[in-house]
């Protein structure tokens, strides 16, 4: 036997390990007391704040790391674990101990004219296996999540990140074990061979659904070859719309937000639309703050003839994800045209109007076909944290079982209960 055959041997047999531990894993936490796992979630946090140190300082060494690979910025920033990063997580999982328990919620319990009730339980998926790039604090993300919906998880980060998630997972173990339960109710992928996503994508004996957050190339290739239903979005190219009734002061300050608070997130701007009868004053407002950031402006012929720094922008452009200081501009006629042009060019995730018209607000929130629509706001709003779940699991742009951020309702399914008492078909 060369080396590849033992390599592939030996993956086969560790990602089958990880399995079968999980699965056995998910009966216990799906029975765990919202106390126990309040508990874990809690001394996750105890356990962050004791070693921040040494989580920092194995950022430390994957940040040098991707360095060394010239990393595209993007990507750096996603992989840097920040004190405010690491604040956040802490408060993430707090919010999630916090966060009512859905599991064992019966919902829509309703007497029929046969005398039964039926209503619906809410209960756990079973074992997530959860692929991510990059962003080391999705591990503790994830793991709060799966911990409080009573799912057990399987966590593969990407190779960047391997020693700041390693150094997370320990906090995580440390905080499970703490609490009573199976340490194996959240394992983190230990190893960076790509054959362990191959592999744990096509076992639905050991894991009940996929959740990737990456890029658009790992998503389409879990997607394509997996045999465990998938949690997924593609990309985030996400519009705002200034309309021809819009407060333009607010409206700059809103675009601005949008594009430069972080380049490298799904719920960054890409795609900016602005009514014809508007486009000279704001764009000639927003201008400066985006040279002062140094955003590349790709715009419509309209928007070079207003804004002479401006590239002439490409078909592609309208539905590229950049993740980078760039963005495409288009003037419209109006909301008409706004809204054909976001649901042909959107990837579906988020899109917000500028505008103090009731009617095109209403019109806007019902005809645009994306996971989280907006209004007089920014779209760095589409997270998680940011709608009180806590944190987020990742974001659907799907249309079946979960749509927008995932957070713990998200993580569960729903089963039928049927009450009665002796009763029979007649």
């Amino acid at each position: 036997m060369d080396n590849t055959e033992s390599k592939i041997l030996d993956t086969e047999a560790y990602v089958i390990t990880l399995g079968r531990q999980a699965r056995e894993a998910a009966g216990g936490i799906a029975k765990a007391t919202t106390g126990q796992k309040n508990k874990a979630l809690l001394a996750i946090v105890d356990a962050i704040e004791a070693n921040r140190e040494s989580i920092r300082q194995a950022n430390q060494l994957d940040l040098e790391a991707g360095a060394a690979k010239k990393l595209e910025p993007a990507l750096m920033d996603r992989l840097e674990l920040t004190d405010s990063r690491v604040n956040d997580m802490i408060e993430g999982l707090q919010q999630v101990a916090a966060l009512p328990d859905p599991i064992g919620e019966v919902t829509d319990l309703k007497y029929r004219p046969s005398g039964i009730q039926v209503g619906r339980m809410r209960v756990p998926l079973g074992v997530i296996g959860i692929i991510y790039e990059s962003r080391p604090n999705v591990t503790c993300e994830a793991a709060s999540l799966c911990l409080k919906s009573g799912n057990a998880a399987i966590l593969r980060g990407g190779s960047e990140a391997l020693h700041s998630n390693q150094a997370i997972a320990k906090c995580v173990e440390a905080g499970i074990e703490a609490a009573g339960l199976n340490k194996n109710t959240i394992q983190v992928v230990d190893r960076t061979d790509r054959e362990v996503v191959g592999r744990l994508i096509t076992l639905p004996e050991y894991v009940d659904v996929i959740v990737p957050r990456g890029g658009k190339g790992l998503i389409a290739r879990i997607s394509s070859d997996a045999k465990v239903p998938v949690i997924k979005h593609l990309d985030g190219n996400c519009h705002l719309y200034v309309d021809d009734q819009a407060d333009i002061e607010k409206s700059v300050s809103v675009a601005v937000n949008a594009k430069t608070s972080r380049y490298g997130t799904c719920c960054t701007l890409e795609s900016l639309l602005v009514a014809d009868s508007v486009a000279k004053e704001f764009l000639v407002g927003l201008a400066p703050h985006y040279a002062e950031h140094g955003v590349e402006i790709r715009g419509c012929v309209k928007t070079c003839e207003i804004l002479s720094q401006a590239v002439p922008a490409t078909a592609q452009d309208w539905d590229t994800e950049y993740l980078a200081p760039i963005i495409s501009i288009k003037v419209v006629d109006g909301i008409d045209e706004a809204i054909d042009h976001i649901n042909r060019h959107s990837s579906g995730h988020t899109e917000s109007i500028m505008t103090n018209n009731y009617k095109h607000t209403q019109r806007f929130l019902r005809e645009v076909d994306s996971s989280s629509v907006m209004v007089n706001t920014s779209t760095r709003f589409a997270d998680g944290f940011e709608y009180g779940l806590g944190a987020e699991i990742g974001i659907s742009t799907d249309k079946l079982h979960a749509r927008g951020p995932v957070g713990l309702e998200g993580l569960t399914s729903q089963k039928y209960v049927v009450l009665g008492d002796g009763h029979i078909r007649q």
